[in-house]
């Protein structure tokens, strides 16, 4: 299952490593809680590598409302708690910042289409046309597009992101959605 359509931009590297400590309004190391997770297709794995880096190497994030419109570094964890997107903010020393917790749920549908149309892209490519296989992409990169921006928006009274930032952590919350 592909779950970043079409990254923006390249990146390559580490999940977890440090990036550019000192850049603001940024996240600068993130974690999955590992127990959130199962390890899955080396497709899935792929993409979760990438999206973990690529956000690490440019993303836009930004603290805001009650939490003071702190400016970052930040390192961020992630979790699936029962139905609940959790979201630990810290500072660079992993002093805690914020914890937002969104729920899951109005997520379910666009991650059950996204996941429905992925598993027909990887079943286009082994024996579709050209023409099939981007029409299948091209609904895969709108749901995705679809997911990143619902996030973006829920996220919005807490947290400044740009586009590439929101699509990043939706292909992380669908992986996240992927425990057993």
């Amino acid at each position: 299952m592909m779950i970043d359509p079409g990254k923006p931009e390249p990146g390559q590297g580490e999940s977890d490593a440090a990036a550019g400590d000192g850049r603001p309004r940024s996240i600068v190391k993130i974690q999955l809680d590992e127990k959130s997770f199962l390890r899955r297709r080396p497709e899935v794995e792929h993409e979760r590598e990438v999206a973990l880096f690529d956000l690490l190497e440019e993303n836009v994030f930004e603290l805001k409302g009650e939490s003071g419109g702190q400016k970052g570094p930040f390192h961020l964890s992630l979790s699936l708690v029962e139905d609940r997107l959790i979201f630990d903010v810290c500072d660079t020393r992993d002093a805690p910042c914020a914890q937002i917790v969104l729920t899951v749920r109005p997520f379910r549908m666009i991650i059950k289409d996204y996941f429905l149309v992925c598993e027909s892209y990887f079943d286009a490519i082994k024996s579709s046309s050209p023409s099939q296989i981007e029409a299948i992409d091209m609904g895969r990169r709108g749901l995705h597009n679809e997911g990143a921006l619902m996030l973006k928006e829920r996220l919005a009274e807490r947290v400044q992101l740009d586009q590439n930032t929101s699509r990043r952590l939706f292909t992380l919350l669908c992986i996240l959605h992927m425990r057993g």
